[in-house]
């Protein structure tokens, strides 16, 4: 090798070290334009996701304790609770353009948010398959036949979680790259590894399938109760109910669905194009409104849908 490829060589590496390691300006304005895109979501996020969950709490003392899709929302009142935890770090760094904790601290609020995004859509596919099997088999409700078998399930999804994310955040997540300790989720350059991406590329396969097949057949019961009552079809409680579960599909397909799509084209450029990450983060801050879904639970149990009749 000669001495002048050698050198340019060396220019290379450098620049590229100095691309990964501070902000180019590009990078810096789009911060200064999405930032508040960010701070307002997550604002919108945390005030409503703990006006949810305190008054879902309440709600679950008098709901039946058998009831499977009681079970689901227990876990899914957990995991926004966990999730709302962290949202006042993410505001913090976004106000301030500056990480001042741990970078395994960045690493648990970064992680948090793709877990939370996950376990919420798995509740939601738990609550509609619910659903869908008493719609079909004509039944009142799915219940196990003691308390122990609900403990039993919740304590099996979070252990599988645990087990799952535990090693994947101590061994892969953010070791690849060189990162900024005053910077924060922009683990990026982990998408260069193959196994990353085909990991990446099946969530979002998987995603679209279900939300794709729960959409088409939401709307086929909707139709089916629709065509079989007659009159007014708000006053029917069973059409209302599939309303219900009308409003998880639609949070799958607004706040989910866009992430994913995105995703296909955000890793394989965003290496090339840095500022892809502040998108990402934008879309990723959609999701978090799931925990506004709680509101659904609310509406339904004070039974504000419910039409007055006048006397």
């Amino acid at each position: 090798m000669t001495k002048g490829n050698s050198g340019t060589m060396a220019e290379e590496k450098g620049m590229l070290l100095n691309i990964n390691s501070t902000q180019s300006p590009i990078t810096t304005t789009y911060d200064h334009i999405l930032n508040p895109v960010l701070i307002t979501i997550y604002t919108v996020v945390f005030i409503g996701g703990v006006c949810g969950v305190i008054r879902m709490s309440s709600l679950l003392v008098k709901m039946n304790a058998l009831s499977v899709t009681t079970t689901a929302i227990i876990n899914l009142v957990v995991i926004h609770s966990l999730f709302l935890v962290t949202v006042p770090f993410r505001l913090y760094y976004y106000i301030t353009d500056n990480w001042i904790f741990l970078t395994f601290f960045c690493k648990l609020v970064s992680i948090m948010a793709h877990l939370h995004m996950y376990l919420t859509f798995l509740f939601y596919v738990i609550i509609l398959l619910i659903r869908c099997l008493i719609f079909f088999k004509k039944k009142d409700k799915v219940e196990f036949y003691r308390n122990l078998h609900a403990v039993a399930m919740s304590t099996a999804v979070w252990f599988l979680t645990l087990v799952a994310v535990v090693p994947v955040m101590y061994f892969w997540y953010g070791k690849k790259g060189e990162y900024s300790n005053s910077k924060c989720f922009n683990f990026h350059q982990e998408l260069e590894v193959s196994r990353v991406k085909v990991v990446n590329y099946i969530l979002i396969g998987i995603m679209i399938m279900i939300t794709c097949a729960l959409s088409g057949l939401q709307v086929f019961m909707l139709l089916k109760v629709v065509k079989m009552i007659s009159g007014s079809i708000f006053l029917h409680q069973e059409f209302r109910a599939q309303l219900k579960s009308l409003v998880f599909v639609l949070v799958s397909i607004f706040c989910f669905l866009p992430h994913h799509l995105f995703r296909i084209y955000y890793i394989q450029h965003v290496n090339k194009n840095p500022y892809l990450t502040k998108y990402n983060e934008v879309l990723l801050s959609i999701t978090a409104l799931s925990c506004l879904d709680l509101f659904s639970f609310v509406i339904g149990e004070m039974k504000l849908l419910r039409p007055k009749i006048c006397c």
